[in-house]
């Protein structure tokens, strides 16, 4: 059994989607659930967990009204404006959705370097726990000093780590991402997603000896109870196909034992995103 712990769905148009640039024209469409379900089928995937694409009060509602009409999406990570004033309201609200899992917040794409340190963003993050709301940490690598100082604010909160803290594969670049993923990794609170990999390397010409380190310090500051398969579908189409990364992720998990790759492909994601 497998659960996708990561990917998207869109209505593409130019405007709203931007950050697709040239070398990503291949994901300039739409995709729909019908679209993701005919590759899942395929690869023995049973569920998602569905992360939105847009930071608005609107994807967050089409997300959960998706999750309500098909039955292989699992749960879903939305987005709300966790600095503002009605937070504790529109929490109130929409986790009386029983579909909404977790909430995100796009911090690296935030010009100020502190902001996941505000005061107002961390006083919406200190209420997620209320709600038994898992928050996702999108970052890049250069974020995580913060970050770290970020989820020493929150202790009890439960944590989760979007596409291993996008590290600069590209440029073969490991050590100084390495200590700090392991420090983060300290913490008991925080999981980490293994997907968005091939997205941070070259897209054409990547290669699985060249991610290989980058598993194995994934692998050893996380250990495989902190751990969860995600595909970052359809961003990683511009780099390999589903079928491909996932043949991939399974090779490099084929030297643990049998219960530790059911908890990195499924049973951490139940546990954590309570599916």
């Amino acid at each position: 059994m497998i659960i996708d712990s990561h990917h998207h769905f869109w209505n593409y148009n130019p405007v709203e989607f931007d950050w697709i640039d040239e070398e990503m024209a291949a994901i300039r469409k739409s995709f729909l659930p019908g679209d993701l379900k005919q590759t899942l089928d395929g690869n023995g995937v049973d569920g998602v967990v569905s992360v939105h694409a847009r930071q608005c009060l609107e994807e967050t509602g089409w997300l959960l009204r998706l999750a309500a009409e098909n039955d292989f999406m699992r749960g879903v990570v939305g987005w709300l404006p966790l600095a503002d004033k009605t937070i504790n309201e529109l929490l109130r609200h929409y986790a009386a959705n029983p579909w909404l899992k977790g909430i995100r917040h796009v911090v690296q794409g935030e010009p100020d370097p502190e902001f996941i340190l505000g005061k107002d963003f961390n006083r919406g993050i200190s209420l997620l726990k209320n709600y038994g709301l898992v928050y996702d940490i999108l970052i890049f690598e250069h974020q995580l000093p913060n970050t770290i100082r970020f989820v020493d604010q929150h202790p009890e909160q439960q944590f989760v780590l979007d596409h291993i803290a996008k590290p600069k594969i590209k440029a073969n670049e490991i050590t100084a991402w390495a200590k700090k993923l392991k420090e983060l990794a300290k913490r008991g609170n925080v999981s980490c997603k293994i997907s968005g990999m091939v997205t941070e390397a070259d897209y054409k010409n990547w290669t699985a000896e060249q991610l290989q380190p980058y598993f194995d310090v994934v692998l050893e500051a996380f250990g495989p109870s902190r751990l969860l398969y995600g595909s970052d579908w359809p961003v990683c189409l511009v780099a390999t196909p589903y079928a491909d990364w996932l043949k991939l992720v399974k090779k490099v998990l084929s030297a643990l034992s049998e219960a530790e790759q059911k908890q990195i492909f499924y049973e951490n994601a139940v546990r954590i995103y309570q599916l």
